[in-house]
């Protein structure tokens, strides 16, 4: 994990600024409140901060392992954010999400997500069914095909999955900008409810094919690797936050940054990782107020130029 510099400012009395049409805000940007934005293929509202599980959820059983995802789940619910997203290939991800789901009695109140990372539909069948057991439930939200592994096949599974009531959305995913095309190929094919692809202010490739064509097919999107894996952090370094943070209520670079990540019109979601909770709080934040304007948008991307 990286250290995030903290620049705390102001916050100015009213940040309701315009908001895209799919934003629907339940508050004013100063109390912090969480946006949603509707999924294309049934009209659900989720809202636009989400959790990522890798390497972060990947803990034992102990009580000094738990405890601050514990906590880090709670914040994430009382913030009214629901979005969680797991995988198979995480460790032990999906089991220590499914323990503190049921334990804290939050399962109904999750938009759940995993994966099928698997070659061959018997293989799949089985990765899911032991997917639902780690995760103490008999149905997940969303079910995606991993980095489009075997995505002929397991797609076909997770649409009869659907069919059954066991997902309701289907989804294909990548992580570098190396995989977008292909993605975008097997998306205008196949038209999923969701892709997920990595998206921050130093990696914008999903701007050129994906994000229209994920508008005009009505396809959801999440993002993951928003962080660029903590470059962002380590590449501001002690640097201040831009003058006009204050006025649409960021307060960090975390913030920041997810701000830019959900600012496109495509995006439903953005699915951050951490264990530690204070972290988690300072993401949950950056679910309120106003999408940053291009203005905005390109001072961000001049830092990293």
């Amino acid at each position: 994990m990286f250290t995030r510099r903290r620049f705390v400012y102001g916050l100015s009395a009213s940040v309701m600024g315009a908001q895209l049409p799919r934003v629907a805000l339940a508050a004013s940007a100063a109390t912090h409140a969480m946006s949603s934005r509707r999924i294309p293929s049934s009209g659900q509202m989720v809202p636009v901060i989400g959790m990522g599980t890798a390497d972060s959820f990947n803990v034992g059983a102990s009580e000094g392992d738990r405890a601050p995802l514990r906590e880090v789940m709670r914040r994430f619910f009382a913030a009214g954010a629901s979005v969680i997203d797991t995988a198979p290939s995480y460790g032990q991800s999906e089991t220590v999400v499914g323990d503190l789901l049921a334990e804290l009695g939050l399962r109904d109140k999750a938009f759940l997500c995993t994966k099928i990372g698997a070659s061959g539909r018997d293989n799949g069948q089985a990765q899911f069914q032991e997917s639902l057991r780690r995760l103490k439930t008999d149905k997940v939200e969303l079910l995606q095909v991993h980095n489009l592994l075997d995505w002929k096949t397991q797609l076909a599974l997770i649409n009869e999955l659907k069919a059954q009531g066991k997902v309701r959305y289907s989804g294909l995913t990548h992580y570098h900008e190396g995989g977008h095309d292909e993605l975008a190929d097997v998306v205008q094919a196949t038209r999923p409810d969701f892709l997920q692809i990595n998206y921050s202010v130093i990696s914008t490739g999903a701007e050129k094919r994906l994000f229209p064509m994920a508008q005009d097919l009505g396809v959801a999107v999440l993002i993951n690797r928003a962080f660029d894996d903590g470059r962002l952090f380590r590449d501001v370094g002690d640097k201040a936050l831009p003058g006009w943070a204050a006025e649409v209520g960021i307060t960090s670079w975390a913030q920041a940054f997810l701000r830019f990540a959900i600012s496109p019109p495509a995006v439903t979601a953005v699915i951050p990782a951490t264990s530690r909770p204070d972290r988690q709080s300072d993401n949950l934040k950056a679910g309120g107020g106003p999408v940053l304007t291009a203005e905005q948008r390109r001072s961000l991307q001049a830092l990293f130029a």
